[in-house]
Formats: structure tokens, C-alpha cells, sequence
């Protein structure tokens, strides 16, 4: 499964011409804009390609891929699979998965029925907390009905929250109850990283450990590649600073890995963007030929 040294390193080439974001969210989970609206923000920025990486949802790729036509731009379908392992919360990302691969949306539907199993205690949490608020005010605030394959995902609670006042804006949320450890954090069981690999290599795709510097545990993170059978690491995200990027990129050659990365793009909310805007973290479109890679 692995990548040759020669491979990734020309994969994270940021020199390149081509550039593309592999890692951006819409509407189909947690993201403010339709997919549609990713990819031409993405032509707009410059860019050559663009994934669409929805949270345990492949809803927004049809719509995505419709768009790329239009403007000329590559779309690669993916998703990000929440997962646990080590007592955190690890996410998977899935490159070129086949949106219609009927066992893979089976179980992605499982992984939604979860999250809203969760979604509901976090609500019973605040309310514990003394926090006046429903669920049904969650959903009314996004200001549209849900389609049934898309899911409510924490930044819509913090939406709410806001506009109740119990918070100054997302990041005081998330601060305050909804990060982990935080007052409201809820985490269910969930399937582990190695599960999550497998599945998205049986819908054809290739696993990529994501924003490894977001779990604050390399000795975790290690161990996680180990077992599993990833393909790549997210070396570039827009959390990661110039030290976590020279650790992964170490790291990305320890396992034979392939270097991608992305700015995790959700949107504006409050006027702020959460993570990083679309184009913000980019890396060669060379990587999309070892993604697309069978075997």
C-alpha cells in the first residue's frame, strides 16, 4: 500500500503549478455553502482541483462534480470518516471512493445515526448546563431543511449557542462546551481508524490520516499508522504550523506515505472562516494520480 519515497516527495512539491485543496466541507455535514459553491470558489482562488471531504457523507459529491464541469475543474470525491482510537476522536479522510457504492453508503448512514445520537446528548449536556436549547432550534437556525443523507455536526450547535448568547462566537463555543474535555463534549462509540481504512479501500478509494496535529499525540498518531492500512498523511492543514509540517513530512517518509494536505474549508460563520479558506493550504495536483491509484 505503500508509496515510494520519489512519489510523495513529488506529490508535496508545493512548487508546482498545479495546486489543489483536499479538504473542504458544504452543506452535506458541517460546511456554510452547497457544494457547488466550493468548486467555484476553488476556480476562483486559482486552483486546479478541489476535494469534497464531508463528514461520514458522500452527499455533496454529485453536486460538486456537476460544478467541475461547468467550470473546468477537477472535483475528486472523498469524505472524512470520524473514527476513535486512544481515547480521541481521529478522523479519516477518503480519496476517489465511489459515491455510489451501496455497502459503503450503508455504512456511512450507520456512522450519521451516531452522530446524531451524540448531537442529542450533547443538547441534553447544555440544557443540564441550564442553556435554553433544542435540537429543533439547531436545525431551524441552518435555515433549510436537511436533505436525509446530510448531518448536523457540532459548528451548527455552536451556531446556536451563539445566537443565544451563551457564547461570543465559534470559538468560544467549542472553548467553552463543545471541544473535548469541554463542559457539553460528547464522544460515542465510534469504529477505529484501521476500520474506517478498510472500508473506504472497498468502495475503491485510498485512507489518508488527517490534521494529525490536531490530536496532540504523535506516540497515538504513530501507532494509528501502524495498524492501519493508510495511504497518505495530511502533512498540510491549516492548523498545523511549521513544525508539525516537518514532523509529518518525517513521519510521512518513516511510513512510506503519501504527503497531501488541505485547509479543512467550512465556511464563514460570524464573519469568521473556520480553519482556513479554500486555496489556503494546497499541495501538487501530482497527488491525485497516487490517490487515484488502484492496489
Amino acid at each position: 500500500m505503500g508509496i515510494l519515497r520519489e512519489e510523495w516527495e513529488n506529490a508535496g512539491n508545493l512548487s508546482a503549478k498545479d495546486v489543489c485543496d483536499l479538504h473542504t466541507h458544504t452543506q452535506a455535514s458541517d460546511g456554510m455553502q452547497p457544494p457547488a459553491e466550493n468548486v467555484r470558489l476553488a476556480k476562483e482562488k486559482g486552483l486546479s482541483a478541489v476535494a469534497i471531504t464531508d463528514h461520514d457523507t458522500v452527499a455533496g459529491v454529485k453536486e460538486a462534480c456537476e460544478a467541475g464541469e461547468k467550470y473546468g475543474i477537477t472535483v475528486v470525491p472523498g469524505v472524512e470518516i470520524s473514527t476513535r482510537a486512544g481515547g480521541k476522536d481521529i478522523h479519516v479522510l477518503g480519496y476517489y471512493v465511489d459515491p455510489e457504492n451501496e455497502q459503503f453508503l450503508s455504512r456511512l448512514e450507520g456512522l450519521r445515526d451516531t452522530r446524531a445520537l451524540r448531537n442529542e446528548a450533547i443538547i441534553t449536556k447544555l440544557q443540564d448546563l441550564g442553556i435554553a436549547i433544542t435540537l429543533e432550534q439547531v436545525i431551524a437556525g441552518i435555515g433549510r431543511e436537511l436533505k436525509p443523507d446530510e448531518s448536523i455536526g457540532r459548528p451548527h450547535i455552536a451556531d446556536e449557542l451563539v445566537r443565544l448568547g451563551a457564547a461570543t462566537d465559534m470559538r468560544d463555543a467549542f472553548n467553552k462546551y463543545l471541544a473535548e474535555d469541554a463542559a457539553a463534549y460528547v464522544s460515542p462509540p465510534r469504529i477505529t481508524p484501521e476500520e474506517a481504512c478498510e472500508w473506504i479501500i472497498e468502495a475503491g478509494g485510498s485512507p489518508v490520516l488527517a490534521h494529525p496535529g490536531l490530536y496532540g499525540d504523535d506516540l497515538l498518531v504513530r501507532d494509528i499508522l501502524e495498524q492501519g492500512a493508510f495511504k497518505g498523511i495530511e502533512v498540510y492543514h491549516s492548523d498545523h504550523g511549521p513544525a508539525e509540517e516537518e514532523r509529518y513530512q518525517v513521519m510521512a517518509e518513516d511510513y512510506n506515505l503519501l504527503i497531501t494536505g488541505g485547509s479543512d474549508f467550512h465556511g464563514a460563520r460570524q464573519g469568521v472562516i473556520f480553519h482556513g479558506d479554500i486555496g489556503s493550504v494546497t499541495v501538487s495536483t501530482e497527488v491525485l494520480k497516487f490517490l487515484n491509484k488502484k492496489g
